[in-house]
């Protein structure tokens, strides 16, 4: 039961390090069983020692796949229907949103498991820097490049729900009525949207433009959360196409993740 009250902090831990569901469940299970070939009585402190096996057991799946040269994984999404959901409600009290893990999966493995462990889970430096093999202020240096690049790309995001999903409709609504004008003015001037592929596009106008694109009266989109965000599920025929994700910063869209990857959507 020791173990088990710390699952739920092992798995969003293994989640942010390796943005998918199955490999964080995975990872976690790992650490159980090392935890079970443990001698416990020689464990001071519990929560730290799973927080650290979890970490270096994560930390190797990402080496693994950067020696094969891996492109990084499309993140796996948290959805659900707008609403109480009992099976995601643990993840999404604490969820990052897609912008982020999407930005995650840029940094090196050594980048981001010194910012996931110190900025999300207050792990000191000097913990972290054994990992890693590095001193405490190379590690320090980790974190704060991840840290700028992270700021520089995954806003955070507006903190009323209501008030983000009505700036999301009001896009959607623009975009069906084909009004260019009036789906620049819920973009943020820097907005980015990305996908699976492609470059990013940036900028209110040429964001805009892309949304055009997209209009299509033969797709039709349910809302759903995203990692407790503003999502679109897109429909053509009743199956998923595409997942849209948007970041709401100062009231307007700062970012538009889209997810198209056929096995993250096809079990949607």
């Amino acid at each position: 039961m020791d173990f088990e009250a710390h699952r739920p902090r092992l798995r969003a831990l293994a989640y942010r390090m390796l943005g998918s569901l199955a490999e964080a469940d995975d990872a976690v299970q790992e650490a159980w069983l090392r935890y079970e070939r443990t001698d416990r009585d020689a464990i001071e402190n519990l929560g730290g020692w799973l927080t650290t096996v979890t970490a270096r057991i994560c930390l190797n799946v990402l080496r693994a796949r950067e020696a094969r040269g891996e492109e990084p994984l499309a993140p796996e999404p948290l959805v659900s229907a707008p609403g109480p959901d009992p099976e995601h409600e643990a993840l999404l009290a604490d969820a990052v949103g897609l912008a982020l893990l999407v930005v995650l999966d840029t940094l090196t493995p050594a980048e981001r498991l010194a910012f996931v462990l110190h900025d999300m889970f207050s792990v000191p430096f000097g913990e972290i820097a054994e990992l890693v093999d590095r001193t405490p202020d190379a590690t320090r240096q980790l974190a704060s490049r991840a840290r700028r690049r992270v700021r520089g790309a995954a806003p955070v995001p507006d903190p009323d729900p209501a008030l983000q999903r009505k700036v999301v409709d009001a896009f959607r609504a623009a975009a069906r009525e084909g009004s260019f004008e009036q789906l620049v003015a819920t973009l943020a001037p820097d907005v980015v949207l990305r996908a699976p592929g492609h470059d990013p596009i940036t900028g209110a106008e040429n964001v805009a433009r892309q949304a055009m694109l997209f209009s299509d009266p033969a797709v039709t989109h349910r809302d759903v959360l995203v990692n407790g965000v503003p999502g679109q599920l897109a429909l053509r025929d009743g199956v998923p196409t595409a997942m849209l994700a948007f970041t709401v910063a100062g009231g307007r869209i700062a970012a538009i993740d889209i997810v198209t990857d056929v096995a993250r959507l096809s079990h949607l």
